[in-house]
């Protein structure tokens, strides 16, 4: 099994971590690219610890970034196959981060863009305990095993897509709401309208406010 690294950011508060943010790179980039989505969510959650692991294996088409899963021609059958295989290596990251922290998946945002959204709305789907949340900026979803049966843990989500994406259809995150929210999820959906493969301003603010509605209770 692989054991993920990357950046890490403490609490700002300077306390021990009281949540944590795992964040999921794209195909491609590394862990320093993403763990940039800290600066804007520190002061929402000043007891998190943000986690930026780099992806388990060397991107194929860019050598000086990492990937969840190979890409080939057919990004379908890529998908379906590579998610399920990177999935293990994912949980066992996210328990040894529980296991060090004292933390639990309720404790817990898994946030991903574009492949990285793709593993956090898989991995998070296919917990026995409900995650506090999953953001997916630009994904896609494969549902897990175990899903349709009812006996996964149902974590709110967020998804975030921008209507002039090339690089990952638009249509999936749609197709990926209507899916989740059939079995019983409570769905966030925001259209990024006249963005294209990347995180907006607007988006991210929609994503900030989902963070704030999940840790209200906290």
């Amino acid at each position: 099994m692989t054991t993920l690294s990357g950046p890490m950011l403490a609490p700002f508060s300077g306390g021990r971590p009281r949540q944590i943010v795992v964040l999921l790179h794209g195909y491609g980039s590394d862990g320093s690219d993403l763990i940039a989505l800290a600066s804007h969510w520190q002061q929402l959650l000043p007891d998190a610890l943000f986690v930026s692991p780099n992806g388990p294996e060397v991107a194929r088409g860019n050598p000086a970034g990492y990937q969840w899963f190979a890409l080939d021609l057919d990004r379908v059958e890529s998908r379906a196959a590579g998610l399920p295989m990177a999935r293990p290596v994912v949980v066992e990251f996210l328990k040894a981060l529980w296991e060090q922290t004292g933390l639990s998946a309720r404790d817990t945002l898994l946030v991903g863009f574009s492949q990285g959204a793709m593993m956090a709305l898989h991995v998070g789907t296919s917990l026995d305990e409900p995650l506090m949340g999953v953001i997916a900026f630009s994904g896609a979803f494969v549902p897990p095993e175990g899903f349709y049966d009812g006996s996964k843990a149902r974590p709110p989500v967020c998804l975030v897509h921008g209507d002039m994406d090339s690089v990952v259809d638009p249509a999936l995150s749609a197709e990926a709401a209507e899916a989740l929210r059939e079995a019983g999820f409570e769905v966030s959906y925001h259209v990024d309208h006249g963005v294209g493969h990347g995180i907006s301003p607007d988006g991210l603010a929609f994503a900030s406010a989902f963070i704030e509605g999940v840790t209200a209770t906290l």
